[in-house]
């Protein structure tokens, strides 16, 4: 006799109006067996907001107890529990808790299924006005500010749309950063508090989104940036070719290596791109000369 599992149900919750919810989310709650709630007091408001009833038992499954509590929802999975996942809001496994619960569910041969739900990623690229036909999805971004930099510019030629989750005390160093990466004129969209009563989108240059962003912005914040553009050689100037190569060289690759691959990029020739980048050490090496000193004056 073939042994019936249980039923993992990822359920999307409202980003922000509770009026999203998904129909079926009230269904799901009202018959789960187990309710795994990234913040329990979150569900509960969550509950009262949709009426509804839980009978099942309701764990706590957040960061800080995702390794130790997945072993025992995958125990009740296979004893044929259907256990629903929800997070604070959005998909579960989206920047939330559920990503080792689904995989652990998988191996065991689980059935997985969804309950589509809001989703900030897809709401703050369908407003920012920017390509949506291919994109991708970054999520935060290091706190740290070298970490920071080190992660744009592994994406600093990415055609592709980025999406971008940040914490609003951040979002300031975070635009700067890259404004200093991606260029100040690449075009990006500030999402902040979607589907909320003060929504609000904000786009422009990076370097106009910085500026703003440092008089302090509150909110969840989701942020979209316009992929690197597709340039030719007569598109790309001297300043910068010598910027892709000094982001290369900030990377962590040698300046012979950068210099072969923004030509390969570009389709100019090495030599061009290597005179760039000598004119430009030679021109600030210039601009570096002390002025001649000045004898003592009487006054």
């Amino acid at each position: 006799m073939t042994h019936v599992t249980g039923t993992l149900v990822l359920a999307g919750t409202p980003i922000g109006d509770i009026a999203d919810a998904p129909p079926r989310l009230v269904a799901e709650l009202e018959g789960a067996d187990i309710v795994a709630a990234e913040d329990t007091r979150r569900l509960r408001g969550l509950t009262r907001a949709l009426g509804v009833h839980t009978t099942g038992r309701v764990v706590s499954y957040f960061e800080g107890n995702e390794s130790a509590r997945t072993p025992e929802l995958v125990e009740a999975l296979v004893g044929g529990a259907r256990v629903l996942l929800v997070t604070d809001a959005g998909m579960p496994s989206v920047s939330d808790p559920g990503y080792r619960l689904v995989a652990a569910a998988v191996e065991r041969d689980i059935k997985v299924t969804a309950v589509p739900g809001p989703s900030a990623v897809l709401t703050a690229l369908a407003l920012s006005g920017l390509p949506v036909d291919r994109f991708c999805f970054e999520g935060f971004l290091p706190r740290k500010a070298g970490e920071r930099l080190g992660r744009l510019r592994e994406v600093a030629q990415e055609r592709r749309t980025l999406v971008y989750f940040e914490a609003p005390h951040r979002l300031d160093d975070t635009l700067a950063a890259m404004a200093e990466v991606f260029g100040a004129e690449r075009r990006a969209a500030v999402c902040r508090e979607l589907t909320k009563t003060y929504e609000e989108v904000k786009r422009g240059g990076l370097g106009e989104l910085a500026a703003w962003a440092a008089e302090g912005v509150r909110g969840e914040i989701t942020v979209v940036v316009e992929g690197a553009p597709e340039t030719g050689p007569a598109e790309l100037d001297a300043e910068e070719l010598v910027r892709r190569v000094r982001v290369r060289e900030e990377a962590g690759e040698r300046r012979k290596e950068a210099i072969a691959a923004v030509a390969a990029e570009a389709g100019l020739p090495k030599r061009e791109v290597f005179d760039a980048v000598v004119a430009a050490k030679n021109a600030a090496a210039q601009g570096h000369v002390a002025a001649p000193a000045q004898g003592p004056t009487n006054g």
